[in-house]
């Protein structure tokens, strides 16, 4: 895949996403949300860093089975149960971003919803890449 990262200087300064991103490529790899399970299916971790560590381990991990890297997602949603407490960790999940997937961003949003499938769950991924 050959992505281009755009962030047009009209556009806020992006902080850990894109503004916009020109994937081109020939397989679309849909990704499902992942939360902070274990293989067990038990959400582990009680902080909102430690849930976000493990849902992205685990996104990340689906993506690498197809044999993609991180630099191939394109777009990655984040649905957080409460919006104040994801702002309030933003630079440590930001850190564990990077340290798992490095600093080529995808477009991203952050969606607060009131609850997710697995009632412990505090956070859940998904997203899409694109493949040569």
């Amino acid at each position: 895949m050959t992505a281009e990262r755009l962030n047009p200087p009209e556009l806020s300064p992006p902080t850990g996403f894109s503004h916009a991103v020109v994937a081109t490529g020939t397989r679309l790899v849909f990704l499902a949300g992942q939360t902070a399970l274990d293989t067990d299916g038990k959400v582990v971790g009680d902080s909102l860093p430690e849930q976000f560590e493990k849902a992205l381990t685990n996104l990340l991990t689906a993506l690498r089975a197809v044999g993609a890297t991180p630099a191939d997602l394109a777009r990655v949603t984040v649905y957080a149960t409460d919006i104040e407490e994801y702002r309030a960790h933003a630079r440590e999940l930001g850190a564990v971003w990077r340290r798992l997937a490095g600093r080529d961003y995808p477009a991203m949003a952050v969606v607060e919803v009131v609850r997710l499938w697995d009632g412990q769950a505090l956070v859940e991924l998904d997203g899409f890449a694109v493949l040569p």
